[in-house]
């Protein structure tokens, strides 16, 4: 039985509407599915608007009818109006750039449809911010503070690096929760599950980003499928938020875990004994640096080729990586037919230009772009180039293995540069340690 409070019966009832309490229908219905006994109030929410190519299975043309049966699970029209008030609500990356189609060649149509979408979510409340990295942007969930995302990457952060608590809950669970502003009291929400399984020594040097992303990588090949939460020991001199960003998105694509604890540098970990909080290690293991430089060997093709596409920024790029991005780039010319984009988001898109940085880039010829990222766009823009190049694993490993290019290499944000330099792919870009 779920133990519901007098706002939530309240809610349930229907005295605050047939939206709200569709919503939480939906998470008590959730609740008792997971034998949560109880639901807690979240916060924030990050929820994917716009118009994605999934929810086109709904042939209509009205919003709020394909929302009621894509993310509601109704066939009766309910409005999608409003968000809980005491819920930060931003949107993730949405289909489309906001502002530009054609640089994607993407149809006018699917961009007013997608501006549509976006449009209806803002007046019901949603904060239209188009990024995978929320925190960029002042969604900063605190420890303890419980919250809702529809990005893997966002609920690793949140739990790992600030202590916030959340669950791998999906799209539509999102956006029940950032209706009714409650999601079941179960798994991370609960304090006292959230204490590590796996010790895992790192006897590796992670001087970059990329490394870090890699170690992510070698964990997967180790780690079970479910029901694990890493606790990483090791000399971590010199880490900062941006390793930190790259190794857990990394992290969280390649295992199924949604948080872990690094001694010395995670909140809930400030000594091993407090990681695990009195309980066994189930597994130990040691991670070297060759585990690390084998993790890379299939991520970049051996072969070189022409160069198309180079592509920085998954994560979205805060403005000190576009920064050392212009740096790097400026007096440089992007080879003649050689696309070359950086990924942020709009505020801090505004900050490039303020500073200049956006002028050096484009004087180079390449662009800064927000809103959505090349494989949430997706075929209509991947699959004219060949030759593919990016400093993220997540996205190189997304368009390998959804078949996007014929070459699809993987390296560091200079090396990546430099490829979009010459126009081709050389040997000597492949990271190496």
């Amino acid at each position: 039985m779920i133990h519901l409070t007098e706002e939530e019966q309240e809610i349930l009832d229907g005295k605050q509407g047939k939206l709200r309490q569709t919503a939480l229908e939906n998470i008590v219905q959730y609740a008792r599915v997971l034998g949560a006994e109880k639901l807690c109030k979240v916060t924030k929410a990050t929820v994917f608007c716009g118009s994605h190519t999934y929810l086109g299975v709904c042939k209509s043309k009205d919003f709020h009818e394909v929302f009621s049966r894509m993310n509601l699970a109704r066939d009766e029209r309910i409005v999608f109006d409003s968000v809980d008030k005491d819920c930060y609500v931003q949107s993730c990356v949405a289909a489309s750039d906001q502002f530009d189609h054609e640089i994607f060649n993407q149809p006018k149509e699917d961009f007013d449809k997608n501006s549509y979408y976006l449009e209806e979510a803002r007046k019901a409340g949603v904060t239209i911010a188009g990024s995978c990295s929320p925190y960029l942007m002042g969604w900063l969930p605190v420890r303890g503070e419980h919250f809702v995302t529809t990005e893997s990457g966002v609920t690793i952060m949140g739990n790992s690096i600030w202590g916030a608590c959340c669950n791998a809950d999906g799209i539509e669970a999102a956006f029940w929760s950032a209706i009714c502003g409650r999601t079941p009291y179960w798994g991370y929400h609960v304090k006292e599950n959230r204490y590590g399984t796996h010790l895992i020594h790192v006897e590796a040097d992670l001087d970059s980003p990329v490394e870090w992303e890699l170690l992510g990588k070698a964990m997967g090949k180790r780690l079970p499928l479910t029901g694990c939460t890493p606790v990483l020991t090791g000399n971590f001199e010199g880490v900062d938020f941006v390793k930190l960003k790259s190794f857990f998105t990394a992290l969280a694509i390649t295992t199924n875990c949604r948080m872990c604890h690094i001694v010395g540098i995670t909140p809930e970990a400030n000594t091993l004994e407090e990681a695990f909080m009195g309980h066994e290690v189930q597994e130990e293991f040691t991670l070297t640096q060759q585990d690390i430089c084998s993790a890379y060997e299939p991520l970049c093709e051996t072969e070189g080729g022409s160069v198309d596409l180079v592509s920085l920024g998954c994560p979205h790029y805060d403005i000190h990586q576009i920064k050392e991005a212009a740096d790097y780039i400026c007096g440089k010319k992007i080879h003649n037919g050689v696309r070359f984009m950086i990924w942020t988001v709009y505020p801090i898109k505004a900050m490039a230009d303020l500073n200049g940085y956006t002028k050096m880039i484009e004087d180079a010829g390449g662009t800064i772009q927000t809103s959505t990222c090349p494989v949430t766009i997706g075929d209509c823009f991947l699959k004219r180039y060949k030759g593919q190049v990016y400093d993220s694993l997540k996205q190189s490993g997304s368009v390998r293995s959804e078949g996007c290019a014929e070459r699809v290499y993987y390296t560091d944000k200079y090396r990546c540069i430099d490829a979009a330099v010459s126009g081709v792919w050389k040997e000597e870009y492949r990271w190496k340690k």
